[in-house]
Parts: C-alpha cells; sequence; structure tokens
C-alpha cells in the first residue's frame, strides 16, 4: 500500500528547472514511486492535485514536497534526498557557495550587475521579474511561455522606448556574447547574426551553418509571436538594429515560423536602410524552406553548400499499407516547415498547431489522415516540462500512431544542444525499435544539432538508425523523404 507524505516550505524558493531535476532525482531514490518538488503556483497546484495529493492553503511563497511512497518507512530517506538535492541546486547555481538567492531580479542585477537577464518563471509570474529587469536598464530574455499576449506587447513598448531589447516570451534559444542561452547548441564564432523568431528554426540554421563549417556572432530570439500583427516586429526591429551595429558582423540572416505579412513587409522595408546585408528566411506557404534559405546564405558568403549528412540504411515503403503521414515534434518551427511542405504535396494536414483554423485536432491529438503535432506547444506545456527535456507524452504517442494502420510514415524530430534531454536517443530508439516492431512502418527523423553539442550529433544519429530510422540533418529534406514514402506506399 502505497503512502503519501506532503509538507509546506514556507518562503522556500528555488528555479522551476532547478526543481524540476530535484523532482527526478527524489523519484530515483529506493521506495519512492513519485515525487513532486515545485512552488506553489496556481498551475503547479492543479498538477499536484490533478497527481491525486491532498494540499493544504499555500501561498505562491511556498514550496510544495509531495512524495509518493511504497512504504511509510521510505520516508526519512526521502526527504534526506529533498533535502541533499535542493542543497546541490543552490550549491551548483551560486558557483559553490551555498548562499540565499536573491528574490527579485533587480536585486540579483544589484548584486551580481551584467546588462542581459533571463526571465524562467510560470509565465503568470513573467511580466514582473522582465519589468524588474527592465527597470534596472538591462535586455531580458524571457524564457518562459504562455505569457498572454498583451502582457508581451507592454514589455516590448517599454524596452523599445528605452532602447532595450526584450528577446521572448517563450524564448528557446540564444547565443549572446558567445554564451549559449536557454536551448543552445555549440558553435563556433563566426561573422554570421541570427534573428529568431523561431527556437528550434533557429537551431536548423545554428546546425546547418555547422555543418557547412560556417560560424555565428550572435543569435537574438525574438519569440514566436514577434513578427504578428499583435506585436509588429518590434524586437526584430531592435534586434536587426543591433547586430547591424556590431562590426563582428557581416551578414545577417531572420528566422521565422509564418509571420503577419504586413509585418513581414515592415520589416524588410525597414531592413533596406541597414549597412549590413539581410536574408529573410520567413516560413510561409510558397516560401523557402530553411535549408533553402541556409543554402543561399552560403552562397552569399561564397561558401560551398555541403552534402547534408544522412545516417542509415534508406527507409522503404512499408508492407503493412497505410497511407497518412504522422509527424510528432518537439519543435514548433520544424512542425512548420514540415506542414508546409507535407501540404504542397499532399493536402490537408490536421495538427494542434494548424496553419489554418479548421484543420485544428481536437483534445485527443488523434485524427484520420495527414496530422503533424508540436507537443512543445503551450497547450501541451501546462505543468510539464518542454519535451526537448521530457518526451513521455510524445513516446506514448509515437507508440499510438506506429500502431494504427493507417499511418504510412511516421515523421519525427530530434533537438540537441544545451539545455536539451542529455541523451535523447537513449529513450527514443528503443521506441522507435518498439513501434516497428508491432508494425514495419518507416521512421525519418530530422536530427537537428551540432558535432560539439553535448549529446553528440553522430552518436545520437547513429543510435536512432540503428534503432531503424532514417536520420537527416535537414528537417526539410527529412519532410521530403517521408513525403516521397508516403506517395510509395499510397501507390
Amino acid at each position: 500500500m502505497t503512502h503519501q507524505h506532503v509538507e509546506i516550505r514556507p518562503g522556500a524558493y528555488a528555479d522551476s528547472v532547478a526543481l524540476l531535476q530535484v523532482s527526478r532525482d527524489v523519484a530515483a531514490t529506493p521506495g519512492v514511486a513519485a515525487a513532486q518538488v515545485a512552488m506553489a503556483t496556481e498551475l503547479n497546484v492543479e498538477v499536484l492535485q490533478g497527481m491525486g495529493f491532498t494540499l493544504p492553503a499555500t501561498s505562491t511563497n511556498d514550496m510544495v514536497v509531495a512524495l509518493r511512497l511504497d512504504d511509510e518507512a521510505a520516508l526519512p530517506a526521502a526527504l534526506a534526498a529533498v533535502d541533499a538535492a535542493l542543497a546541490a541546486a543552490r550549491k551548483g547555481s551560486s558557483g559553490g557557495a551555498v548562499t540565499e538567492p536573491p528574490r527579485t531580479t533587480g536585486s540579483a542585477l544589484r548584486r551580481a550587475g551584467g546588462d542581459l537577464a533571463l526571465v524562467s518563471v510560470p509565465g503568470a509570474s513573467a511580466l514582473v521579474e522582465a519589468m524588474d529587469a527592465l527597470d534596472a536598464g538591462v535586455d531580458v530574455m524571457i524564457f518562459s511561455d504562455n505569457v498572454p499576449v498583451e502582457q508581451e506587447l507592454a514589455l516590448k513598448r517599454i524596452a523599445r522606448d528605452r532602447g532595450l531589447l526584450v528577446m521572448g516570451p517563450d524564448c528557446g534559444t540564444a547565443v549572446v556574447g558567445g554564451v549559449g542561452l536557454g536551448f543552445a547548441n555549440t558553435v563556433t564564432p563566426g561573422s554570421v547574426g541570427i534573428v529568431a523568431a523561431s527556437g528550434t528554426g533557429c537551431q536548423q540554421v545554428l546546425a546547418l551553418l555547422d555543418a557547412a563549417g560556417v560560424g555565428v556572432a550572435a543569435a537574438l530570439g525574438v519569440g514566436g509571436r514577434d513578427l504578428s500583427a499583435a506585436i509588429g516586429g518590434i524586437s526584430t526591429t531592435t534586434a536587426l538594429r543591433r547586430l547591424d551595429a556590431d562590426p563582428s558582423v557581416e551578414h545577417v540572416v531572420v528566422v521565422s515560423k509564418p509571420p503577419a505579412a504586413e509585418v513581414a513587409a515592415a520589416v524588410e522595408k525597414d531592413a533596406t536602410d541597414l549597412a549590413t546585408p539581410v536574408r529573410f528566411a520567413l516560413l510561409g506557404a510558397g516560401q523557402p524552406d530553411l535549408t533553402t534559405q541556409v543554402e543561399a546564405l552560403l552562397g552569399d558568403l561564397g561558401v560551398a553548400v555541403p552534402q547534408w549528412p544522412v545516417w542509415g540504411t534508406p527507409a522503404v515503403r512499408s508492407a503493412s499499407g497505410g497511407s497518412a503521414l504522422r509527424g510528432l515534434f518537439v519543435g514548433g518551427t520544424l512542425c512548420d516547415e514540415a506542414m508546409l511542405i507535407a501540404a504542397a504535396d499532399l493536402g490537408p494536414i490536421r495538427s494542434n498547431i494548424p496553419l489554418s483554423p479548421e484543420l485544428e485536432l481536437d483534445a485527443g491529438l488523434l485524427s484520420p489522415g495527414h496530422l503533424m503535432i508540436d507537443f512543445g506547444d503551450d497547450g501541451l506545456t501546462r505543468g510539464r516540462a518542454h519535451p526537448m527535456i521530457d518526451p513521455t507524452l510524445r513516446l506514448e504517442h509515437l507508440a499510438k500512431v506506429a500502431a494504427d494502420p493507417e499511418t504510412a510514415v511516421v515523421l519525427l524530430d530530434v533537438v540537441l544542444g544545451h539545455g536539451a534531454q542529455d541523451d535523447p536517443a537513449a529513450e527514443l530508439a528503443p521506441a522507435i525499435a518498439a513501434a516497428r516492431a508491432v508494425r514495419d512502418v518507416p521512421v525519418v527523423v530530422a536530427c537537428v544539432g551540432t558535432s560539439t553539442d553535448p549529446q553528440g550529433l553522430t552518436r545520437q544519429a547513429e543510435a536512432l538508425a540503428a534503432a531503424g530510422a532514417e536520420v537527416h540533418l535537414s528537417n526539410a529534406a527529412a519532410t521530403r523523404r517521408a513525403i516521397a514514402l508516403v506517395n510509395g506506399a499510397a501507390r
């Protein structure tokens, strides 16, 4: 019989990412069936209650330690594991000495200085911390998602008026001063500057440039909504001017998921006044894919386009039938790009981030016909880690779509870099092998990363290939390969 233990630690605080690791460490303790250590935000309280825990009254300044134990006798060891994991998290963030962390962004800046604040808190709390950073006179990168669009607009207008830059919300990737922030790939310094209204789109460009031997001076993420009609490209314009003023930047590329046409036109017109040449890689119907745009940029740079790598035995048409392409993505822009390419050939693609509203999937994320799912969308990350950190939901769905007799091909992405899973292939490769053992369905993977990423691009790609997948560095190439297999299966 299991035993539950819930305790409230008033006034204790740790970053949500740190607490995710604390929860994982404690859950691995013998005798612990489940562990959740989290700040008592409204969302986290809902998640804990959904897990079956009964909580007393709390405030958002409280830390909740919730444990489900195989036996009550395991409680002392579990609580000791909580304390040890929290101490390790504080020690790691303070460079060795255990000190009380600052309680506000402004106090942190006063203590440590700096010219950029990275905000990674629940979306409902991001406005306060980001405004604290702007009031301190520094740029801010908002890693948080689920931030209301009206708050994003207010922050960006204030930043523009003060000569500052707001990167985000939902800014997943950046390279500033040679340092990768968020989900960042390891790249060599160079002369290319990137402005990205897209996290995984930026990572695709970083990976392809690295494979071509081209380095990057900076990558300024601006959030996926910056080029929407609601925001109007405020941060994109600021970021372009920043890079134009940087003497180390000789070429700029702007990367975005499908923008509002009038905003894209205005930003492109504004860019004509810059001294630095700018190439726009803006996804949309009839527009070139990211790989094609990188190849054009290489031409601008006078660099030969390499043969983009492919790993594994070429996938073949399955004898088990099926006519539908099923794409399961952790990267929203990679999902957008794949849908745009596939829809031009296969017709309508249903999705939780559809190209048109009538194609939206219901909450079950299953539908007849072609479909592609972005597991990193805000609607699927409320109360859970991003799928680049926790792949559980996608792995569950992989088993379902692979077993569906209507599925002809499964298309996946794997995104490497700092902040992502230490070894994504360790879980995905066995899942691919298991799925193919049930039905011999072809699996095509876009593995986005660089040779010096901590996970090892080649090691990850080879492990996935050994499980039976055909693996590409280019998401566009992987998508076109999947389409070819679907068309073959349909015939």
